[in-house]
């Protein structure tokens, strides 16, 4: 438990320190307009409240990334702490806040037209289709696990239980992207995120109480699924990858402009983005905690669960078992509406991506149908498709990994580009740094796994290794031109 509460205490730091350098490198006016005030069209560009906006982007960020995530990544062990610390420290708050903050100096623009505007129009019209597929795979993905969890609680697990909650889902997911942002998302999320933190705070207390004996730093970084009989993976690249959104997440990249264009002023920039994502990362940590505990400390047999159960069994059992009937439904109401919030403000993501691309004014109903419609077909194709295959969710689920942290690549480049333009010193290693890491990671996972190249895995270290050394080489040799010119 000492591991855990340094971890905890170093996330807080980050914020109170790092978080506050990282503002002052980006150097927020208060006194500039934001989107929110000089486009306001009360449907995606509406001054909110800033605790409305936090709420907002936390529930919007998280889905069951720091959850399920944490509870596969627990298996790596306490290397998944130092991998959520520094992760979330050093890259995916600096890249939820630079994503969010660059959106406002640029009228609210979406992902693409950012990296556009940094590494060139093939780069956006490559992002343009990548974060439309990534964020379609968001909205398919975010209906399977609250479905199951929902005909679970429901009493019914037959696979027509399942279809009508994936229904109800695909019908809230129309009518949640269709309306003005403040109608349903600005209401009711801040509610949903509350939930969500108070699972996270419970379980925290629970485990002060019962400081149960799980593994610490210092036992060894090693893949601890062997000690059970377990098939490991190496924690190269599969940690970085199996634990995205309690560290870094590409997919944040694309829910910020959206709060983006609901902020008063740029400084608020900090706690909102910064400070959701260090929110995310205190979830995920107190998630790993509890998952070592089930998995390595005698926790499944407390709750009756056992080592082959799947993280929405993890998360019902232990939530039952720990909180009672009252804070379990509070906990699984958190656990079933993130993913369902993550999903639909995925496809609002997607509607406002390909609208900015196509120039279609979003205040005509008609025309946000012509957008949505199609979306919400291919979605559900994804869907189908994870129900007809027997392995269907879990090649579905790895190609999102992937294509997620892949997604945080592009995001962290553009921003190193433009903390070289902006000729800030030498703060580009700021990212610089976080981008070459998940690259490597990004280059290595596709190479290795089974859905890519299926190569050894023993060559793991030398093509990630290889993939850092190419893009440090690769940047400094274009920084050296852009210098010049």
């Amino acid at each position: 438990m000492v591991s855990f509460f340094i971890s905890v205490l170093a996330l807080v730091l980050g914020y109170l320190f790092y978080g506050k350098l990282v503002e002052r490198v980006f150097a927020p006016d208060p006194a500039r307009p934001t989107p929110a005030m000089t486009r306001t069209d009360n449907i995606d560009y509406i001054p909110l409240p800033t605790w409305k906006v936090f709420m907002i982007q936390f529930l919007n960020i998280a889905g069951t990334g720091p959850i399920f995530g944490a509870i596969m990544g627990a298996k790596f062990g306490p290397a998944s702490y130092l991998w959520i610390v520094l992760g979330c420290i050093f890259g995916g708050a600096v890249h939820d806040y630079f994503s969010g903050m660059l959106s406002l100096r640029n009228d609210g623009a979406g992902l693409p037209d950012l990296i556009g505007k940094y590494l060139g129009k093939t780069a956006k019209t490559v992002m343009l289709c990548f974060s439309v597929l990534l964020l379609t795979l968001v909205g398919a993905v975010f209906v399977y696990s609250p479905a199951v969890i929902l005909k679970d609680l429901a009493g019914d697990g037959t696979n027509t239980a399942f279809m009508i909650w994936a229904g109800v889902i695909f019908v809230y997911y129309i009518i949640a992207t269709m309306l003005p942002i403040d109608k349903i998302i600005g209401r009711i999320y801040p509610l949903f995120a509350v939930a969500l933190i108070f699972m996270a705070i419970a379980l925290m207390i629970g485990l002060f109480v019962k400081s149960p004996d799980i593994p610490e730093l210092w036992d060894g970084l090693q893949n601890r699924t062997q000690t059970w009989g377990g098939k490991g993976q190496a924690i190269w690249p599969y940690m970085f990858v199996t634990i995205a959104c309690g560290a870094i997440s590409g997919f944040h990249a694309t829910q910020s402009p959206l709060m983006a264009r609901c902020l008063k002023n740029e400084k608020l920039g900090r706690p909102v983005f910064y400070g959701s994502m260090i929110t995310e990362g205190l979830v995920a940590l107190i998630w790993a905690a509890v998952s070592s505990y089930f998995f390595f400390a005698g926790g499944a047999a407390e709750v009756g669960g056992s080592f082959t159960d799947a993280a929405p069994t993890v998360v019902t059992k232990v939530s039952r078992a720990w909180l009672g009937v009252f804070g379990s439904i509070l906990a699984l109401l958190g656990v079933v509406a993130a993913p369902i919030t993550s999903g639909d403000t995925a496809l609002r993501s997607a509607r406002l991506i390909i609208a900015d691309f196509l120039h279609f004014d979003q205040k005509p109903v008609g025309r946000r149908l012509a957008i949505s419609l199609p979306l919400f077909g291919v979605a559900a194709l994804m869907l189908w498709f994870n129900i007809a295959n027997e392995d269907g969710f879990n090649v579905i689920w790895r190609f999102f990994g992937w294509a997620n942290q892949t997604l945080s690549v592009f995001t962290l480049w553009a921003i190193t580009v433009y903390l070289a333009r902006e000729r800030k010193g030498e703060w580009y290693l700021m990212t610089l740094l976080p981008a070459c890491l998940m690259t490597a990671v990004s280059v290595t996972y596709i190479c290795v796994a089974q859905i890519g190249l299926n190569l050894p895995i023993g060559w793991n270290r030398w093509i990630g290794a290889a993939a850092i050394v190419l893009c440090v080489l690769l940047f400094f040799r274009w920084k050296q031109k852009n210098t010049s010119k």
